[in-house]
């Protein structure tokens, strides 16, 4: 639905282009061609830990998911022009989903559009202590002010008022996200991940499918969704339709889309968490892999010891306790097709955040419907 038009995305032999500064690892021999896939839900790490225990783990195991990863160095990509990282603050993770349609993401019946933009935006916020979480979706259609970033070639993205969120990542790369969400809330992102449709797909077909159910029919011809009230369990080809419907639910824009998308989350975790990785280590693998090759992630994540150090971190996290919130908004009053933060309500939601405390209610009180709040 975005207003820019963006070029496609680049091979791997061509120079990068507004995509952060980021480092790829040599691909291991053997590995896969083609272009960059990525995929990732931060506290599904924790994948990596029960690979890493299961039996015939070694070093070839470890080079060959650790090869899968890529990086972006958001320190040199964003500078200092970041905010204070509070000492109690939790930890702030930003998940991205990219909704480019190259590569082999142009399979999936996702449109023609050219470029990437970040479909899918959310703030994970894990409080001190690590059992519960927070996830506050940020709609891709809000009207934000874009900081000035640098882009991966060094030339200068000028600031600019009221754009489309997610024009912001084809312009000038995840990084540039980072920096705007940062600007717009307050919150320093301790960490990144981004997901894009093959990647996402790929993970779900991993775990053999997810499980949700609908109180009302869904049938949008855009997606290619088609179901009745129940429960259903999707593949990984319906699953990407059901977090990409919107015209099958609610007033048919972002808003109704991201209450879906909250549901699928939960479950996605939720299942995750109770497969029997332990006693399938082939199975733990697939999954694993499947993660990992897909994987974006910010510099200080970007190893499989790093990522399996903080998962260890996140262990004490139940899905079934997290809270999910959309950040408040109301439709502009220039462009009904927009939204803009609701005030004072973000303000409120941010500061809760920033400083690790209980979001108040009137914080997650949206005036333009749409995404759901649930959990504790």
């Amino acid at each position: 639905m975005s207003d820019v038009s963006t070029p496609q995305r680049r091979s791997e032999s061509e120079p990068s282009a507004g995509r952060g500064s980021r480092r790829r690892k040599p691909k291991r021999a053997g590995g896969r061609a083609g272009g960059r896939r990525r995929t990732g839900r931060i506290v599904l790490l924790s994948l990596l830990v029960l690979v890493l225990a299961a039996g015939g783990t070694g070093y070839w195991l470890y080079s060959d998911l650790n090869g899968n990863i890529d990086g972006v160095d958001l320190d040199k990509a964003i500078g200092d022009d970041r905010p204070q990282k509070l000492p109690t603050s939790g930890q702030n993770i930003l998940v991205l989903g990219s909704d480019s349609r190259s590569g082999k993401n142009a399979d999936l019946g996702t449109g023609n559009v050219s470029g990437a933009r970040s479909d899918t935006a959310l703030v994970m916020h894990i409080p001190e202590g690590r059992t519960e979480a927070v996830a506050v979706s940020i709609p891709r259609d809000t009207l934000v002010t874009r900081p000035e970033c640098t882009k991966s070639d060094g030339s200068t993205l000028a600031s600019a008022k009221r754009v489309m969120f997610n024009s912001v990542y084809s312009l000038a790369g995840p990084a540039c996200v980072v920096k705007t969400v940062e600007q717009m809330s307050g919150v320093r992102m301790d960490h990144f991940v981004e997901i894009d449709f093959a990647g996402f797909k790929g993970l779900v077909d991993a775990i053999g499918g997810v499980t949700v159910t609908i109180d009302e029919d869904i049938q949008d011809k855009s997606s290619g969704l088609d179901l009745e009230a129940g429960t259903h369990k999707l593949d990984g080809t319906q699953s990407l339709a059901f977090v990409r419907t919107r015209h099958g639910v609610g007033d048919g824009s972002d808003l109704g889309r991201i209450g879906l998308q909250q549901q699928f989350m939960i479950a996605l975790l939720s299942e995750i968490k109770k497969q029997d990785l332990f006693g399938s280590p082939t199975k733990a693998y697939s999954v694993a892999d499947s993660l990992t090759e897909s994987l974006t992630t910010d510099s200080e994540l970007d190893s499989l010891t790093a990522l399996a150090d903080f998962a260890r971190s996140m262990n004490g996290v139940d899905p079934s306790t997290m809270e999910t919130i959309m950040l408040p908004v109301a439709y502009d009053r220039t462009d009904p097709n927009r939204v803009v933060a609701a005030e004072p309500q973000a303000t409120q939601l941010w500061k809760a955040i920033r400083t690790d405390e209980e979001i108040p209610e009137s914080a997650k009180k949206s005036p333009a419907p749409g995404g759901t709040s649930s959990g504790s």
